[in-house]
């Protein structure tokens, strides 16, 4: 059995194909574009960064040890990660079709669920590390 070569990049998609420093920039810049599209158009990850902003300062001034505290830090950090990928796959199923659909209601439903479970991890988090 032979290996197929190697894909080219540039040819898979035309956003591919960067490297070096212009990769790592233009990869910052998307990343800014995502945060501020989640913050401008998802209510949840609106709400959660306003968490986020409450929790992470009293995260920092609640007696806890310093893995305490990057615990407590990490499990919000969480809660904005899996918002995001919940936001992209929203969007993407969204994309695909509005009609209704079994599967695209279980991605969606999935991503809720992803969501859900990360918010209960802050509460045992910062349940075990406060009173623990």
């Amino acid at each position: 059995m032979t290996t197929p070569p190697p894909a080219n990049p540039a040819k898979e998609s035309p956003f591919k194909g960067k490297t070096g420093l212009a990769r790592v920039w233009n990869a910052l810049l998307y990343s800014v574009a995502g945060l501020k599209a989640a913050y401008r158009h998802e209510d949840a990850f609106r709400q959660e960064v306003w968490l986020a902003v409450v929790l992470i300062p009293l995260a920092l001034w609640l007696p806890a040890s310093g893995i305490g505290r990057a615990l407590m830090i990490g499990s919000v950090l969480l809660v904005l990660i899996v918002e995001l990928v919940n936001s992209a796959i929203e969007a993407a199923v969204d994309r695909i079709s509005l009609d209704h659909h079994r599967l695209a209601k279980r991605a969606k439903d999935i991503g809720s669920a992803a969501v859900l479970i990360a918010l209960v991890n802050v509460m045992v988090v910062w349940g075990l590390v406060l009173f623990g």
